[in-house]
Parts: structure tokens; C-alpha cells; sequence
């Protein structure tokens, strides 16, 4: 028992607890936003939207704990079952997969009867940390055409896959994933240069042929709807252009919480997930948005600071690609709600209502957390305490 004590005690000191501190206070004020989307529509005190994500929160929550406290060694040295697993899951798609009532032209989820899991959103994680292990492997000739090849290959696997299954959302992610660790990685800039110039060349050529190859006629509605949205206000700019009216009719104190007219109306779809922020803007104003903002610039603060902490360069990867993973994923949402992107389908991290999404968050700050605790100068103190 006493042994007990003072591994608890280390565990604890060690733990990066206002990481999680603030993982608890977004996924409440998620929560609370949540509720207020989905309570008028509802048959029972709790709607089965919030009970879901009530479940999903406690579930990732221990996911969470138990990952922070693994040691990360052993998670490195299983990388090949981490690769095999996510080719298999997504293959899976193809045979079981299913489309939610919200995405009916995505087979990206397995329909588990209480709720939909998104087997993409562990693959990226998954990914994460392939790709951190192959970067460290390579680091002396990183910049090597052959090495930059692989690499590329390496990411169009999970990106093939995850865009095959309708998930453009999804993959575009994993394509920001695979840059930004490149950049961190040290490899040439000249790549990134080249590879923007052949997007912005072949780009026309993309347009004007993706009926029948990358781009459907619904998907360059989407974007020209962000040019036009007063033109495409019945069909694609409909949702955003509600989002952005809910959002200012908040104006600098909003109407309330569970007093939005938009929000009580159900006049914006997907007001719980996707679009949840334009609850938080129309319910809460001005002050809600900028206390959200400031709760997840020091949440992305705190990840910047376990970042710097790591002195291997796999584990810096790693830890900066849980970042990218929920910085871009907030950004993008963000960039949707605001009409500045077209929609993809990409919640709000820890705030947005979502099974799979809520707890794969989890186990990125789990993971982050465990990077925290063995930073320089305590690398598996625990561990070592313990043997």
C-alpha cells in the first residue's frame, strides 16, 4: 500500500493537470451547448445526443487517464500491429460500413446500435505514430528524393483509404497531418514549393474534369457557394448562412443560454455537431465566443509548451502531430461555421457532439499527457520508481 502511495503521488505530481483541467472544461461547455441544441427536439429529459456524449466523454476520459500512464515504449514497439490495424479497420468500411442519417453520402462509420464510431478518427492517431517512427528512422538523409517518395506513399495509404470511403473531411486532415510533420521533420522546403506549384497548375485541369475523377458538381457548388452564398442560399450556402445568422443575432452578450431563436427553432442543421460554435455565438454572444477562444488558446498553449519539452526528435513528431490533429481540426471547423471554407463534415474538438470523435480527442490528450510527464529530465521516472 505504501508503495501504492508514493507511485500515486508521483504519477500525480508528474501529470500535466491543467491539460487536463482544460480537456474537462471544454467538454462540459460542450456539453452544456449540446443540450441546448438538441432539448426541444427531444422525447426524454436527457436527449439521446447528450446522453451519447456524456458516454463518450466518461469513456475517453479513462482512456485518457490509462493512456497517460502507459509507458510510450511499448506503444513505439507494437508500430507494425498500429499499421496493420488501421489498413484493416478501414478496410472493414468497405464490407460493414454505414452512413449516419447527417452524412448519408459517406460509408466512413460502423453503426454500433447505441452509437456511430468512425474508426478514421483512431487511424489518425495511428498514423501519428507510424509516421513519427518512419520520419525518425530517416532523419539523416530526410530530404533524399527516395526517402521524401516513401514517405509520401506512406501517407497516401490512410489518405486513399479514408477518401474512398466518402470522408473528404477526414482526409483532408491527414493531408495537413503529413505536411506539417514533414515541415517539423526538417525535410526541404523545396518540396513543399514544388508540390504547391503542381496543385495550383493541375488545379483548372481538377475543375474542369472532376465529374468524373476528384470534384462532383455538389462539391464545386460547395466552394463556389463561399464566392456566391447569397446564389446558393436555398441549397449549398443554406446551412452556413443560418450559422452566420445565429451567430450575429448573439451579438456582444447573446440572448441567453436556451433562449437562441435560431437554436431553439432548429433553424441551423447540425447545430450539435458541426455548427455547434453558432449555438455558443448566438446563446452566449460576444463574451461566450471570446471564453471559448481563450480556453482553447490555453489548451494549445499547453500542448506547445509538451511539445518544446521533448528531446526525441520521434517523440516531438508525435506530440506535434496530436496538435495538428485538434488545432486543424478547430480551425477548419471554425473556417466552415464562418462561410470561409466549404462544409466537411469536421467537428469542433471536445465541444461537438460525436462518440468516436469525443473520445479519439481523448486519447490524443492522453497521449500528450504522457509526453508531458516523461519530458526532459524525468523520461520514465515512473516507471523506473516502480521497478
Amino acid at each position: 500500500m505504501q508503495k501504492f502511495r508514493s507511485w500515486f503521488k508521483l504519477y500525480f505530481r508528474e501529470t500535466d493537470k491543467l491539460l487536463f483541467f482544460l480537456c474537462l472544461c471544454a467538454s462540459a461547455f460542450g456539453m452544456l451547448l449540446v443540450y441546448s441544441a438538441t432539448k426541444n427536439g427531444a422525447t426524454k429529459l436527457i436527449p439521446s445526443e447528450l446522453r451519447t456524449m456524456i458516454i463518450a466523454v466518461a469513456a475517453g476520459l479513462i482512456l485518457c487517464l490509462l493512456i497517460s500512464f502507459l509507458d510510450y515504449e511499448v506503444i513505439i514497439r507494437l508500430w507494425p500491429l498500429v499499421a496493420i490495424f488501421c489498413v484493416l479497420i478501414m478496410c472493414a468500411l468497405f464490407i460493414w460500413g454505414s452512413a449516419p442519417p447527417a452524412r448519408p453520402d459517406a460509408r466512413s462509420w460502423f453503426d454500433l446500435k447505441i452509437f456511430y464510431f468512425q474508426p478514421s478518427e483512431l487511424v489518425k492517431i495511428g498514423f501519428i505514430i507510424t509516421f513519427a517512427v518512419h520520419l525518425d528512422a530517416v532523419k539523416d538523409h530526410v530530404s533524399k528524393f527516395t526517402t521524401v517518395l516513401l514517405l509520401g506513399i506512406h501517407a497516401l495509404i490512410p489518405i486513399g483509404l479514408v477518401m474512398a470511403t466518402g470522408d473528404d473531411g477526414s482526409a483532408l486532415i491527414f493531408m495537413l497531418m503529413f505536411l506539417g510533420m514533414m515541415f517539423a521533420a526538417g525535410v526541404h522546403w523545396g518540396y513543399f514549393a514544388a508540390g504547391f506549384a503542381a496543385v495550383a497548375v493541375a488545379f483548372p485541369a481538377i475543375w474542369a474534369l472532376g465529374d468524373k475523377f476528384i470534384l462532383n458538381q455538389d462539391q464545386k457548388n460547395r466552394f463556389l457557394a463561399i464566392l456566391y452564398p447569397d446564389l446558393y442560399a436555398k441549397n449549398e450556402a443554406f446551412q452556413q448562412n443560418r450559422g452566420i445568422g445565429a451567430i450575429g443575432s448573439g451579438q456582444f452578450f447573446g440572448q441567453g443560454l436556451f433562449n437562441g431563436n435560431y437554436t431553439q427553432s432548429g433553424a441551423v442543421p447540425e447545430n450539435q455537431n458541426d455548427f455547434v460554435f453558432s449555438v455558443a455565438g448566438e446563446e452566449l454572444g460576444f463574451i461566450g465566443i471570446t471564453l471559448i477562444m481563450l480556453l482553447f488558446a490555453m489548451f494549445f498553449a499547453r500542448c506547445y509548451r509538451i511539445i518544446m519539452r521533448q528531446t526525441e526528435l520521434r517523440d516531438r513528431l508525435t506530440a506535434f502531430g496530436l496538435t495538428v490533429i485538434l488545432a486543424m481540426g478547430a480551425v477548419m471547423n471554425l473556417a466552415v461555421v464562418m462561410g470561409m471554407a466549404p462544409p466537411k463534415g469536421v467537428p469542433m474538438p471536445l465541444m461537438s457532439y460525436g462518440g468516436s470523435n469525443l473520445m479519439a480527442t481523448m486519447l490524443c490528450v492522453g497521449l500528450l499527457m504522457n509526453f508531458s510527464r516523461t519530458a526532459t529530465g524525468k523520461e520514465g521516472s515512473i516507471w523506473k520508481e516502480s521497478s
